[in-house]
């Protein structure tokens, strides 16, 4: 059985509650053989009502690591989550990528650009293969699209974590190129445009509890599409085949531009109205 072990800053959080149990599903319907074996937290528990890390182990039943060290020494394959605290993905992957094994670093991969490029530094330093991304790359409904134009939708929690997986689509969709980013408020809705240095145009709808959505017009079709795919299996069907196959579905250049994009597209939601370059 092929060993992945879990990094996280605390365990007790949706994707390390979730991911489990759905790489189980993958490996039974398609007859794998990888299993979630080790984890380690920085933080023990994170608040008075969410598990221990030994708690979470228990329930999972996955070894407890004391250290990164540990984890990455048993394992063979490895998953840095943390996906609410981008800011230590950093530290762990200079802890992580010099192991040499290959890893996925849950969305948001860095907590800003110049950030994201010394992670992707560490990954050329060490001769180590990574990638990240959000899931709704993994949208069916965004499969073979590419967009002349798209406007996205999407909600979530807060503006500066849950903008990623509209940037994502955008960037699956349209490419890299984003040279300016404009972000107007009404009310608790924030509508951000996405300008590129040929004079295309992305547009991203963000407001609380809305359904991931995107009116797209490509060479064959113009028209709005819900999504309804299973996004989130989709996107661990691709971490399996990673690390069985080494094979990267997309190059990391976009995860960069993503980054770059939520860079300007934070700057121009506190500057509304007013164009950010990139």
């Amino acid at each position: 059985m092929k060993k992945i072990g879990f990094v996280d800053y605390y365990i007790d959080e949706w994707h390390a509650n979730n991911y489990p149990i759905w790489i189980k599903d993958i490996c039974k319907a398609q007859n794998l053989d990888f299993e979630v074996a080790y984890a380690y937290a920085e933080c023990d528990k994170f608040s008075p009502d969410l598990l221990t890390t030994k708690e979470w182990c228990d329930k999972f039943g996955v070894q407890k690591c004391d250290t990164i060290e540990e984890l990455c020494e048993k394992s063979d394959y490895i998953v840095i989550l943390a996906p609410s605290n981008p800011e230590k993905h950093l530290a762990y992957a200079e802890k992580v990528l010099k192991y040499g094994k290959r890893t996925y670093i849950d969305k948001t991969f860095a907590p800003d650009y110049q950030t994201a490029n010394k992670i992707f530094e560490l990954g050329k330093k060490y001769n180590t293969l990574f990638f990240s991304s959000s899931a709704l790359r993994y949208a069916e409904e965004l499969e073979g699209k590419e967009c002349e134009t798209i406007i996205t939708s999407n909600g979530g929690g807060n503006f500066e974590e849950y903008i990623i997986h509209q940037i994502e689509m955008v960037i699956k969709t349209m490419g890299i190129g984003v040279s300016k980013a404009r972000v107007i408020q009404s009310g608790e809705q924030y509508f951000t445009t996405l300008e590129y240095t040929d004079g295309r145009q992305a547009n991203m709808i963000f407001a609380k509890f809305t359904i991931s959505s995107a009116y797209m017009k490509t060479a064959d079709f113009e028209g709005f599409v819900a999504f309804e795919s299973d996004f989130f299996s989709n996107l661990l069907k691709d971490i399996l085949n990673f690390f069985e196959t080494g094979k990267l579905s997309f190059d990391g250049k976009q995860t960069l531009e993503v980054i770059k994009v939520r860079d300007a597209v934070i700057k121009a939601k506190g500057n509304c109205g007013e164009w950010i370059s990139l």
